[in-house]
C-alpha cells in the first residue's frame, strides 16, 4: 500500500480541501457583492456610460480614442476595488465578522483573497465591456496583443489599490468608508488625466500627478496603447508596489488587534 499518495497529511491531500475553500469564499463573495445593487450598477455601469458620453458622443474632446478607453479601464478597475474591498472590509469588521473569522477553522487570508478575485472578476467585466464599446463605437484599434496587455494591466492593476482599500477599511466604519472613498477616489483619477489628458489642465496638476497611484497604473495602461508620457515601466511598478507594501503591512496589523 501506497501510504505516501493516501496519507490526508500529504501535500496532495491537503491542497484540494484548501482550494476548494477558497473557491467558496470566493463565490459567496461574488454573490454577496452581485446582491448589492448600489455597488454593481456604478461599479459597472459608471466607467462605460462615461466612456459612452465623453468618449464616443462628445468625440474624445481631442483626446485619442485608445487614450480613453485605457482611462476609463483603469477608472473602472480603480472604482470597483476601493468600493469593493474598502466599504466591504469596513462593514465587516464593524459588524464583528472578521472576528468571528478568526475564531471559524478557515484559512487565513482566505476572505481577503476572495475579495481580490472578486474585484478582479469586476475589473474583467468593466474591461471587456469597454473593449466592445471601443471597437465597435469608439474607434479604437488595437493587435490582439494589445487587447490582452490592456486587460493584464487592468486585473493586476486590483492589487495595490485592494491594499489601500484593506487599509480604509481597517480604520472606518462603514458609513464612514464610503465618504473617504468617494473623496479619495474622484479627485485621484481625475487630476490622474484618466477622464482626460493632463496637457489639458493647468501645468500644476501634470507636475502633482506622480503622487497619485492612479497616475502610475494610467501610465501602464497608456504605455500599452502608445499615450504614456514618458518613464521606465519598473517605475511605475515600483511606485505601485511599495505603497501597496506599506498600505498593506498597516492594515493587517490594525486587523490583527
Amino acid at each position: 500500500m501506497n501510504t505516501v499518495a493516501t496519507s490526508p497529511s500529504s501535500p496532495t491531500a491537503t491542497r484540494a480541501p484548501m482550494l476548494r475553500a477558497c473557491m467558496v469564499e470566493v463565490r459567496c463573495e461574488l454573490r454577496k457583492l452581485l446582491r448589492e445593487p448600489a455597488y454593481v450598477l456604478p461599479a459597472v455601469l459608471f466607467p462605460v456610460l462615461f466612456y459612452l458620453l465623453f468618449g464616443v458622443l462628445l468625440s474624445g474632446m481631442g483626446a485619442p480614442p485608445a487614450f480613453l478607453l485605457a482611462g476609463y479601464g483603469v477608472f473602472g478597475t480603480i472604482g470597483a476595488t476601493l468600493f469593493g474591498i474598502g466599504v466591504g472590509v469596513a462593514n465587516e469588521r464593524e459588524q464583528g465578522l472578521l472576528r468571528l473569522r478568526r475564531a471559524l477553522p478557515s484559512r487565513a487570508g482566505g476572505w481577503l483573497l476572495a475579495k481580490v478575485v472578486a474585484a478582479m472578476a469586476f475589473a474583467l467585466v468593466i474591461s471587456l465591456l469597454l473593449a466592445v464599446v471601443g471597437s465597435t463605437l469608439g474607434g479604437v484599434s488595437l493587435p490582439a496583443s494589445g487587447w490582452v496587455l490592456l486587460l493584464v494591466a487592468n486585473l493586476l492593476g486590483v492589487l495595490p489599490f485592494a491594499a489601500l482599500g484593506l487599509l480604509i477599511g481597517s480604520l472606518v466604519g462603514g458609513n464612514a468608508a464610503i465618504a473617504v472613498v468617494n473623496v479619495l477616489f474622484l479627485p485621484m483619477v481625475f487630476l490622474s488625466g484618466l477622464w482626460l489628458p493632463l496637457s489639458m489642465l493647468p501645468e500644476f496638476f501634470a507636475r502633482l500627478a506622480p503622487v497619485w497611484p492612479a497616475w502610475h497604473l494610467g501610465q501602464i495602461a497608456f504605455k500599452v496603447v502608445g499615450h504614456d508620457s514618458g518613464g521606465a515601466l519598473w517605475l511605475h511598478v515600483l511606485a505601485l508596489l511599495v505603497p501597496a507594501a506599506v498600505f498593506t503591512h498597516f492594515a493587517l496589523r490594525r486587523l490583527s488587534r
